[in-house]
């Protein structure tokens, strides 16, 4: 627990990091405040943005892996930090910008490979998600139990997350356009979302009665 109280910390100053970041473009950028048509950077900014975003990914996944015993411990201490770092990003949003009005604001997201786009609960249920799936790998190791994924939930939570990724990027086209979202498809953001959380809660109930050592 006291590992995952410094991670908390560490998430929580690093949205605050990446939230002034957006204060700042969007003071260049959006002066009247952030809504679409999206402004369309230099290219070179956007190199510079796409890169800051990698080197972002970088250090939750390093940072995760310290002070873990195993590779799933240090997986899950990534998907904690992500989580925690994500939710904290809106929130220190909200607290300098006071924005977004709404959970039902659409923001972007990432800009890897295209622009992804999604009303801001879309990324919060991801986070959360997340941080229950870290939490579930830690207290399966703590119990002294082996981790049990089959070949078929990896490929399923591969097909989640491209389902997840789908609903985020199909209209990435529109908004580097000019255009406006306006319907975010829910029925692919939800059929990825149960499928993951299916795989997350069938390896768990598994993993239970699995002693630690053994194949996984």
């Amino acid at each position: 627990m006291r590992r995952y109280g410094w991670l908390t910390i560490f998430a929580i100053a690093m949205a605050y990091l990446e939230s002034a970041v957006v204060v700042y473009l969007r003071a260049l950028y959006y002066p009247r405040g952030f809504d679409f048509p999206i402004v369309l950077m230099p290219a070179n900014m956007v190199a510079i943005e796409v890169a800051r975003e990698a080197a972002t990914i970088v250090m939750l996944y390093v940072v995760g892996r310290l002070g873990a015993a195993t590779g799933w411990q240090q997986f899950a201490g990534f998907m904690f930090l992500f989580g925690v770092w994500d939710i904290f990003y809106y929130v220190w949003l909200k607290v300098l910008l006071a924005w977004p009005a709404s959970l039902g604001t659409w923001d972007i997201l990432f800009l890897i490979p295209v622009p992804w786009l999604g009303p801001v609960w879309a990324p919060i249920v991801i986070s959360l998600s997340l941080i229950l799936g870290a939490l579930a790998i830690e207290h399966t190791v703590k119990r002294g139990r082996a981790i049990r994924v089959t070949v078929f939930e990896r490929v399923a939570l591969v097909a989640a997350g491209l389902l997840v990724i789908l609903s985020f990027t199909l209209d990435w086209r529109l908004a580097m356009t000019g255009g406006r979202p306006e319907r975010f498809p829910v029925a692919i953001f939800w059929a990825g979302e149960a499928l993951g959380l299916a795989v997350l809660v069938r390896s768990y109930r598994r993993s239970r009665g699995a002693l630690l050592g053994t194949r996984s």
